[in-house]
């Protein structure tokens, strides 16, 4: 049996079961009464980046980010026991529709995965198209709270803060990520 064959029947058996199968960033099967059905993701996909001293702050962020409709996608949550965590966090930011970086007194300042996410984040916008009528939008910097954006990023990108009225950014955010999502190019499947 290919590896193919062997995937769907597993998601085949997980359905007969009664569960739903989710495949992250593409959407859910699940069974009804006509069979089996394909429930695409139509939520925009959201890469969290933060240091870890800002992990509260994050997953507040993320359910800030839930509850506007977007899905986001943080190591804690995403990563499983046993997985290459630095090629599943490439893949995260590449199949992004955005990806948020998470800035702090703490996160411009401590070396370490944040920064390479950042760097690798900025890499991959160079490599996406520029849509033809509105600039397209990849990275966003977010300000946790007071602090310096790094001037490479802060010269070129217009970042939100989440301070003093966090309501008013969060929206601000995800109006930003929605505005992007609907931007993204339809994949075809044949």
């Amino acid at each position: 049996m290919s590896g193919r064959e062997t995937l769907a029947e597993l998601v085949r058996k997980a359905i007969d079961a009664g569960q739903t199968v989710e495949i992250d960033g593409l959407g859910t099967f699940e069974g009804s009464a006509q069979g089996y059905q394909f429930l695409p993701q139509t939520r925009p996909e959201v890469f969290i980046a933060y240091v870890a001293e800002d992990l509260a702050i994050a997953r507040r962020l993320c359910e800030a980010l839930r509850a506007e409709g977007c899905s986001p996608w943080l190591d804690k949550e995403k990563l499983l026991p046993g997985q290459n965590w630095p090629r599943a966090i490439e893949r995260g930011i590449e199949v992004a529709d955005a990806f948020v970086a998470c800035f702090s007194r703490r996160s411009v300042l401590k070396r370490g995965q944040f920064q390479s996410e950042l760097r690798y984040a900025l890499d991959c916008a160079r490599r996406r198209p520029i849509a033809d009528s509105v600039e397209s939008v990849f990275v966003i910097p977010v300000r946790l709270e007071e602090c310096q954006v790094p001037r490479r990023i802060s010269d070129q990108v217009q970042y939100v803060d989440l301070f003093p009225d966090w309501k008013k950014g969060v929206h601000r955010l995800a109006k930003a990520i929605q505005r992007t999502a609907r931007e993204r190019p339809v994949l075809e499947l044949r």
